[in-house]
């Protein structure tokens, strides 16, 4: 049997040769295949994980801009409150009329406690002070006659009469109450005017600088995995509030002097603002006195004829507004914002080291990038998207149903709601008193609807996301990221950026999605181009 048994293997040798060769190239095979669907798998799985953390990390980042926002707007609204006090020439108003009613009642006091605009009425005593010779006739095109006709005067006081009311009245303002009532108009409309300047103007510069100081972080993360210095995987989400240096890298001096840079608008940028917003109202609103009765539609196109004088009247004068001036100090003022901010002091009390003022080349890469940002048309463009959703909520929500007892507005509004805001008038006092509310509302709101309503517009997402992915070639290359990777390559590092097929291109969130950017294809226009059609 063995015999046998050894001839069949002699003589079948070859064939079973090659069967156990098929078998097992056949074996070998196999555990290929599933070694790559295995590694393919793992792949894709790390990827999903790493774009989702990736947008968490964008999503927190967005989070804290919208606090910073609120922590930071308090200040400018003190300081515009505090510059333009309308509630002040109200009650300087207020006590005019006080006084002359005294006088005429022969009352022993007048009115003391401070009223709002809307109990400082217009009443026939105020005809002789505010109505110039012959007729009036408003922007509106009604004349003041169709309101109330002046009587004869009554308002005036003789001089003993003065002087025994001034022994027991509050110290009135030596303007007329026609000037008062000028100065009132352009107050109200100037002041909240400029808080939504304002409160725009810093929801942009934080989101600027809140997402250049991500992507750093991010960036930073890489470079460490990549020389071997972190063994875990990258860094991409923060889940410890308390650690500034893992929100926002490792250079905490350089990152803290950089954010304090928002002292320059929230102390001297709104005054420039004001002046410009100033300017455009007393040219557009200058023309309105008191009595005039003004429309719904009528306010809307003065409010946009201040707008147009303020950013621009067309796509190209608004590009070409200098926003910086209002936003960054020049480099000669630079030492003085972080002297201003405080930062030295801080330092000092705690016994670290004060750094020279001289700005180091890491925050003057940081400075100069975000000057860059502000100059550029996407900035103009998401600027005046998000200011006409501040100015919607301010006119179309607020003094819509506030002022003109107008039902809200819906996206299909019926033909007899558009007729009535057209037709629909009220005197100029009725609005004021509404902006003067409505700019405490602006500026120390909880929540604050305006700031949500500017977080609507799905452009500042956007740009947003433009600005957390863009120019990280450029910030690769820079010693303050790559102090710990010299030897590493460029395409190491991309390798830890970028999964083999996207190579060349930067991942950044918009929405729910990721867009992919191409890292040389026209720098941060091209990636904004291609961010708002996809977000589009």
């Amino acid at each position: 049997m063995f015999l046998s048994a050894r001839r069949w293997l002699r003589n079948n040798r070859t064939p079973i040769a090659i069967g156990v060769g098929i078998v097992g190239a056949g074996y070998i095979a196999t555990q290929c295949v599933l070694s790559k669907i295995n590694d393919a798998r793992e792949r894709m799985s790390s990827d999903r994980i790493a774009k989702e953390n990736l947008r968490r990390r964008f999503e927190q980042n967005q989070e804290d801009c919208t606090f910073t926002v609120l922590a930071l707007l308090p200040t400018a609204t003190s300081n515009v409150l505090k510059e333009m006090n309308t509630e002040q020439i109200t009650y300087e108003i207020q006590q005019i009329k006080g006084s002359a009613r005294g006088l005429k009642s022969g009352a022993s006091e007048a009115t003391t406690s401070p009223p709002s605009i809307a109990d400082t009425t217009i009443t026939e005593e105020d005809g002789k002070s505010m109505a110039t010779s012959g007729s009036i006739q408003s922007e509106s095109g009604i004349h003041a006659s169709q309101i109330a006709a002046p009587t004869p005067s009554s308002a005036g006081a003789t001089g003993q009469e003065a002087q025994q009311l001034g022994a027991v009245a509050p110290k009135v303002s030596r303007k007329t109450k026609r000037q008062l009532w000028d100065d009132l108009a352009i107050s109200a409309v100037t002041r909240a005017f400029t808080l939504i300047y304002t409160l725009a103007f810093l929801t942009m510069l934080t989101r600027v600088q809140l997402n250049l100081l991500g992507r750093r972080s991010y960036l930073s993360s890489v470079v460490a995995l990549a020389t071997g210095s972190q063994q875990a995987t990258i860094s991409l989400e923060n889940n410890d509030d308390d650690n500034p240096e893992q929100a926002y890298g490792s250079d905490f001096d350089t990152n803290r002097k950089y954010l304090t840079f928002s002292w320059w608008l929230l102390n001297k940028g709104w005054a420039q603002v004001m002046t410009r917003v100033e300017s455009a109202v007393r040219t557009v609103f200058g023309t309105l006195s008191p009595r005039d009765l003004v429309s719904f539609d009528r306010f809307s196109e003065l409010t946009m004829e201040v707008r147009k004088l303020v950013e621009g009247a067309t796509v190209e004068e608004r590009r070409q507004t200098d926003w910086l001036t209002f936003l960054l100090p020049p480099r000669d003022q630079e030492d003085e914002v972080v002297r201003q901010s405080g930062i030295l002091e801080d330092s000092a009390m705690q016994g670290s080291a004060v750094s020279d003022l001289s700005s180091p080349a890491a925050l003057r890469r940081l400075l100069d990038e975000t000057a860059d940002l502000i100059e550029s048309p996407s900035f103009s463009h998401v600027l005046t998207l998000i200011l006409d959703a501040a100015f919607e909520t301010l006119v179309d929500k607020k003094l819509a149903t506030e002022a003109f007892e107008l039902p809200p507005q819906s996206p299909f509004p019926p033909p007899e709601s558009m007729e009535l805001r057209g037709s629909r008038v009220i005197l100029l006092p009725k609005i004021l008193s509404v902006l003067t509310r409505q700019a405490h509302v602006i500026g120390n709101g909880v929540p604050n609807e305006y700031l949500q309503d500017m977080e609507t517009v799905r452009a500042l997402e956007a740009f947003a996301a433009v600005v957390y992915s863009s120019n990280w070639e450029n910030e690769i290359r820079e010693e303050g990221i790559m102090d710990s990777a010299v030897d590493i390559s460029k395409s190491e590092v991309a390798s830890q950026l970028l999964q083999p097929e996207e190579k060349g291109k930067q991942p950044a969130a918009v929405d729910e999605s990721i867009v992919m950017v191409d890292s040389t294809g026209g720098g941060f226009e091209s990636a904004w181009e291609k961010a708002v059609q996809k977000a589009s």
